[in-house]
């Protein structure tokens, strides 16, 4: 309970109080409608008791005059309410959405690495559409179905006080039914929103690793876990049916109940003659007043539920900790030098399992230091740090004597590139691509990092050029010119500190000559650090460092370390005779 009342807060705050104008505009209008409502009902009396048995002409007149009117005022204040509210309502779902994938880009590296892409999708397109429920229509028709509930109990009390206690109790008991349905239905909103997101997950992650799934004919493995995920979405669906059917089928025997009361006791007055026929026929026309809004509030109230379940997991998104603390991180950088410094770095992704134990080193600006080492050594973990990717659990990285906790990050990526060994690029053209990190770059600056990398060399052969279109990933492009194309990305950013998940494991060798060619020029007058694969590649390192279990086993240059005859050289000679 204490977390509902949380979530409303915060969604009270965020959403409703900002927009207390459009939402107070909202319920003048719901009670203008409700009011011009209660014409008709009241006029049905003064027709059938007064009018008719007098044969009132003009009376008859002016009644469809003042009925018409009413009628239509609430065709007109429905239209404004839709055209005000629901409007108002998208327009705040596309902010938040806007807002809720602003917040995601600002979580650390750790967050993504925990999340199924397709789930996070989820999270931003799906879990904010409640809101509508929050701004639109359906908190102000809860609050004007309350309004018209309450005129009308009023006015049925002044026709018959007894009839109106046998309409109540079971209303009473119907509300009761509701609420418990509702504290029944939360839950298991917030749950289907957890299931959907995970089933939306898996079906992302399918669609894109395709052509492995294709390769290892497990088109069949994979339906039965999607029909798993589609399973458990059914059975939570199921549950919720089950409650609202509940609350549904409940409602139709009670008012079915409280019908067959005002008819009996109705009949018993009429013929008793102490009610009027004008007057039995408002009090039936009012109780469906009275009752409409209360059935109407229950499949509201059903909506808002789904709707905080949905801004929970919303909340729970938004309230967590950026990567970008502007607590901590306060230091501005400017211009770098690009001297980076490892002092006694451990560093653990679960704690009690240290993958980094006290690691110390120095990168001079310009210098370029390969890690090497067996897979799951650490060497990423050391570039992940270096890139401010990850946070050293003890010790200190620092740039130019900065401790780089304490450098705001945006300031420090401005001076970064990263090249990854499976590098990602977007749907669209080679252009779009390259100048991703700097959309207005000049056509020269364009140019120029394309034959840096040597983009050109495949490019001049195609009918389009660099506007050819690549394909989801870039399918349609072998992996050496992949590389090429993040490589003049990185050359076209500028950056002082590069980051090279080794470019030339698995391709060819005219591919790899044009990769090593481009990475040369690349790495010129960078601070550069190369995670590699083949050892041939960074003979020309300035400083290579041996990782093993997370320590530093080795350093020096490829002639020093070949001459010791230790891990590397087992490294170099191994590859060697492969």
């Amino acid at each position: 309970m204490d977390r509902e009342k949380v979530s409303f807060k915060w969604a009270f705050k965020e959403f409703i109080w900002p927009r207390r104008k459009i939402v107070l505009i909202g319920l003048v209008l719901i009670i203008i409608n409700s009011l011009a409502g209660f014409v008709l009902p009241l006029q049905i009396r003064v027709l059938i008791d007064t009018i008719v048995p007098n044969g009132d002409m003009k009376g008859l007149y002016t009644l469809l005059i003042l009925v018409v009117s009413a009628l239509f005022l609430q065709a007109i204040v429905s239209f404004l309410l839709t055209r005000l509210l629901s409007v108002e309502a998208q327009h705040l779902i596309s902010l938040l959405r806007a807002k809720v994938q602003r917040k995601l880009l600002k979580l650390p590296i750790n967050f993504f690495d925990n999340n199924k892409s397709g789930a996070l999708v989820s999270r931003v397109m799906t879990d904010v559409e409640g809101v509508r429920n929050l701004v639109g229509t359906g908190l102000v028709q809860l609050i004007g179905g309350s309004i018209t509930a309450i005129i009308s109990l009023v006015l049925l009390i002044r026709i018959n006080a007894t009839m109106t206690l046998v309409v109540i109790l079971p209303v009473i008991i119907f509300g009761i039914v509701m609420m418990k349905a509702f504290g029944y239905i939360r839950p298991i909103f917030k749950a289907r929103g957890k299931i959907n997101a995970e089933v939306t997950g898996r079906l992302t992650e399918t669609l894109n690793g395709v052509r492995v799934i294709k390769g290892f004919n497990a088109e069949e493995q994979e339906n039965k876990t999607f029909e798993k995920g589609v399973e458990q979405l059914f059975l939570n669906v199921k549950k919720s049916l089950t409650a609202t059917a509940l609350i549904t089928s409940s409602s139709k025997f009670l008012i079915g109940l409280a019908t067959a009361g005002i008819m009996g006791l109705g009949g018993y007055y009429m013929m008793g003659e102490t009610m009027t026929n004008g007057e039995f026929i408002e009090f039936t026309v009012l109780l469906g007043f009275l009752v409409a809004p209360i059935v109407q509030m229950s499949n509201i109230g059903s909506q808002l539920t789904e709707a905080m379940a949905g801004l929970d997991r919303t909340q729970e998104l938004m309230v967590m900790t950026e990567e970008d603390n502007p607590e901590t991180r306060t230091i501005q950088l400017d211009k770098i030098k690009g001297d980076i410094v490892f002092d006694n770095v451990s560093f653990s992704y679960e704690e009690s399992k240290e993958v980094l134990h006290n690691i110390s080193f120095e990168a001079p600006s310009g210098s370029v230091t390969a890690l090497v080492g067996s897979s799951g050594s650490g060497k990423s973990t050391i570039a992940g740090l270096a890139a401010t990717f990850l946070n050293p659990s003890e010790g200190k990285v620092s740039l130019d004597g900065i401790d780089l906790e304490k450098v705001n990050l945006s300031s420090f990526r401005k001076h970064l590139g990263v090249v990854l060994q499976d590098d990602f690029l977007y749907e669209g053209t080679i252009r779009e691509n390259i100048l991703f990190p700097r959309p207005n770059a000049t056509e020269e600056e364009l140019l120029e990092a394309v034959k840096g990398a040597y983009v050109n060399e495949f490019t001049d052969r195609f009918d389009e050029g660099l506007e050819t279109v690549i394909g989801e990933r870039g399918v349609k492009l072998s992996g050496g010119q992949r590389q090429r194309i993040s490589i003049a990305r990185a050359l076209l950013a500028n950056p002082k500190i590069i980051i090279l998940d080794e470019a030339t494991s698995n391709l060819d060798t005219q591919s790899e000559s044009y990769i090593q060619k481009s990475l040369g020029i690349l790495m010129k007058d960078r601070t550069t650090f190369v995670i590699a694969h083949r050892l041939s590649t960074i003979q020309q390192a300035d400083q290579i460092l041996v990782i093993e279990e997370g320590n530093i086993v080795e350093r020096g240059k490829h002639d020093e370390l070949i001459a010791k005859k230790g891990r590397y050289y087992e490294l170099y000679t191994y590859q060697s005779r492969i």
